[in-house]
């Protein structure tokens, strides 16, 4: 099969033909019909040391159809369309069986710890894997398993957000955008912060009430104008001190800061004010798997999107272009790789 292989940091992935994956009796093999272009697989190539030893296959945002199924799976067919988790678990720890599987201790990430998606097949246990409802795209949903995964899981299960809350997100992008339209679906009122005016014009489209560019306003100034007090639930999904400095000072007394975005520096916040003002910092990582009906829900119901989140479709040989528009910030929403 054709793959886009990762071997050395600072360098383009390679499209070249390697062995289709073998599966084992518990597995299934995935032809892969989209794989979304996430900043994560942009942090493994530029050297962030959080991606396992190369050569690997990148790409954690898969959907596509069983090409072949193992022995002992009984619950899935040639041609089903799925949806694979970011994470395989092993659902028998601790955090498995207290419903946090996306802290499972023996995770395996796809594209990470395990070969992903920027290929033909992928090798995935069927344990894991989710059935795609009727009417849902199998193409355009593969950012269902992380960019509105996540947006889903940080807003409802980490920060409780609620209706008539407000809510401000911290950058536009392919997971931005996905805070901005999960925040309108659970009826909060939403700010959304970029300096890419084409990424707030989108932004605003998705449903966002008020934008502001920070490139040109001081954008806690321009947060607290507009709210008062502050917001109650900031979102940052940069992964960038100051944004992060930015959210925590644009909450209101009680607020909750969602911590999203990567980076591995340490995190300019006031004990004093965090104290005094009982505001809540939450990291969030993934989405267990339980809540993925919930998404489908929205999705279906009309709550949610994914046609306007996806601006370029690639093919695999085009997938170092898909890297260079995403580091030069070109990409607005999403971009997916079409092997």
């Amino acid at each position: 099969m054709k793959a886009a292989v990762f071997y050395k940091p600072h360098e383009p992935l390679r499209v070249e033909d390697v062995e289709t994956p073998k599966i084992g009796e518990e597995d299934l093999l995935v032809r892969v019909d989209g794989c979304g272009v996430c900043s994560t697989d942009l942090h493994y190539i530029e050297g962030i040391p959080t991606v396992k030893k190369p050569p690997l296959i990148l790409g954690h945002e898969v959907s596509g159809k069983v090409a072949e199924v193992g022995r002992n799976v009984d619950d899935f067919s040639e041609g089903d369309e799925v949806l694979l988790p970011v994470l395989s678990t092993c659902g028998k720890c601790y955090y498995c069986r207290s419903g946090m599987d996306n802290q499972c201790i023996n995770m395996k990430m796809l594209g990470n710890h395990i070969d992903g998606g920027f290929a033909e097949y992928v090798a995935f246990p069927a344990k894991d894997t989710l059935h795609l409802p009727k009417g849902i795209p199998v193409r355009e949903a593969c950012i269902l398993a992380d960019a509105v995964a996540v947006a889903y899981s940080a807003l409802r299960r980490r920060a409780s957000i609620k209706a008539g809350e407000t809510l401000a997100v911290y950058g536009c992008g392919g997971l931005g955008l996905n805070f901005v339209q999960m925040g309108k679906a659970f009826g909060a009122t939403v700010i959304a912060i970029d300096i890419n005016e084409k990424k707030l014009e989108l932004a605003k489209k998705l449903g966002a009430d008020e934008t502001i560019n920070a490139s040109e306003q001081d954008p806690v100034k321009e947060i607290r104008r507009i709210s008062g007090m502050g917001v109650d639930v900031a979102a940052e999904v940069i992964g960038k001190p100051q944004t992060i400095k930015n959210a925590f000072e644009s909450v209101k007394p009680a607020g909750r800061v969602l911590v999203v975005g990567f980076t591995p520096e340490n995190l300019p916040i006031n004990a004093g004010r965090l104290m005094f003002r009982e505001i809540s910092v939450h990291g969030a990582l993934g989405c267990p798997k339980s809540e993925y009906i919930q998404i489908f829900e929205l999705l279906m119901r009309g709550k949610i999107s994914l046609e306007p989140l996806i601006s370029h479709r690639y093919s695999l040989d085009e997938i170092n272009t898909a890297f260079e528009k995403l580091k030069n910030g070109e990409i607005l929403g999403r971009a997916i790789i079409i092997p």
